[in-house]
């Protein structure tokens, strides 16, 4: 049912310290850091560096929360809230955090680049060839300044409803237009390939129909430069569901590319009624979490992952709110507003960190060398009192590693 064997790998590993190689000696082998990229939103990352003394004990509190069970997390570059008046950036607070990620072992997004929602209201008094070369020069500015901190980046936003938003009047909306959508596409993805060559770009949906696929599709023939396939699944309204689930890989696994599930949500209190069809024009002041339906989040959390965790193309779930109250004011999170765990927050703990996760004793033999296997990742090798590390990649290629 859940197949995830592809997600293992062995590879021959031989040991050597000052007098050779070590032979017939116990190893201790431990997954220290998955391939696969288990992800939650890291705001409460960003608010720890930008908060007042008064408020660092509880965004701490909440970081370690964090960093006991994810690898990857997604941090804020809305352009109206990163750059609110022009010239005046967030990257100081920004680039404390992505460092802080790194150190706790994590690798970081920045979400988006391109997007006609939170855009920065001030471009609107330029005319339309300046603000195409503001929103290129922004894409340089921050691709460039997080080069070598930051790997990932969504590059633009939900382009299936981008050239018809009609909610409000915003710049971005006004570049789909004047220059077509795959244009715009293709020059914001140019524009950060161009900054950072190792970047991994997205392209990134709440539109999960044959239009994103056909958006897809049209942007491969131009020739832009799709890393990989972002699907948003906030699920306000009810959990999709195996059916869905398998209906939506299905349409995206064609391209080939791999699937990342960039932001996903399951509530833990009354669902949001079935005919709101912009999830923002909700509004409820008392949407509460309840042990109830915190059982029902766990449970369809822990199927949702089992089904995406088997299948080849999916190299990431991104949890989109890591605490209660966040977007929409919904109880989304893993934790609640308080920062006690949730039993979403227990079982994806015990899921990463137990059943999915590598830790045995082996022993070296005649040679020097003993068999890595377990899933893909990166691996503390131990002999004695010295630690080394090495990849599981895939790749079975037999290494020596020093003591």
């Amino acid at each position: 049912m859940y197949d995830i064997a592809h997600r293992k790998s062995q590879k021959r590993v031989f040991i050597r310290d000052a007098a050779g190689l070590v032979r017939n000696k116990e190893v201790k082998v431990e997954l220290k850091r998955h391939e696969f990229l288990f992800g939650a939103g890291a705001f409460d990352i960003l608010a720890l560096e930008n908060a007042p003394e008064e408020m660092r004990d509880k965004f701490a509190a909440r970081v370690d929360l964090w960093k006991d069970v994810f690898n990857y997390g997604t941090l804020p570059f809305y352009w109206g809230r990163y750059e609110p008046e022009e010239g005046h950036t967030g990257k100081e607070g920004m680039i404390r955090a992505v460092d802080r990620m790194l150190a706790l072992g994590a690798a970081a997004k920045g979400h988006p680049l391109c997007w006609h929602t939170v855009c920065a209201d001030w471009l609107m008094k330029y005319p339309i060839e300046v603000i195409m070369q503001k929103q290129l020069d922004r894409i340089s500015r921050e691709v460039g300044d997080f080069k070598g901190r930051l790997g990932y980046w969504d590059v633009i936003n939900e382009t299936v409803i981008m050239p018809v938003f009609d909610k409000y009047d915003n710049a971005v909306t006004r570049l789909c237009n004047y220059y077509g959508r795959i244009p715009l596409i293709k020059a914001v993805f140019d524009a950060a390939k161009a900054a950072d060559p190792d970047a991994v770009l997205l392209i990134n949906d709440f539109n999960t129909s044959e239009e994103y696929a056909h958006v897809i599709e049209q942007c491969l023939d131009a020739g832009v430069p799709i890393d990989v396939i972002g699907i948003q699944s906030h699920q306000h309204q009810g959990y999709w569901g195996r059916e869905k689930l398998e209906t939506v890989l299905a349409r995206f696994e064609r391209f080939g590319l791999p699937i990342h599930f960039t932001e996903n949500t399951l509530i833990s209190g009354e669902l949001m009624p079935p005919e709101i069809e912009d999830l923002n024009d909700y509004h409820n002041d008392n949407w509460v979490s309840t042990p109830e339906y915190e059982e029902r989040q766990r449970a369809q959390t822990e199927e949702m992952y089992r089904i995406l965790f088997s299948h080849p193309l999916v190299k990431a779930i991104t949890a989109w709110d890591f605490s209660d109250g966040m977007w929409l004011g919904a109880p989304s999170g893993l934790i609640r507003r308080d920062s006690t765990p949730k039993p979403v927050y227990h079982m994806l703990k015990d899921l990463i960190h137990g059943e999915w996760s590598t830790s045995y004793t082996a022993k070296t033999d005649d040679s020097g060398s003993f068999a890595l296997e377990g899933f893909r990742g990166t691996y503390d090798i131990t002999v004695g009192d010295k630690t080394v590390t090495v990849v599981n990649d895939g790749s079975g290629e037999e290494c020596a590693l020093t003591l």
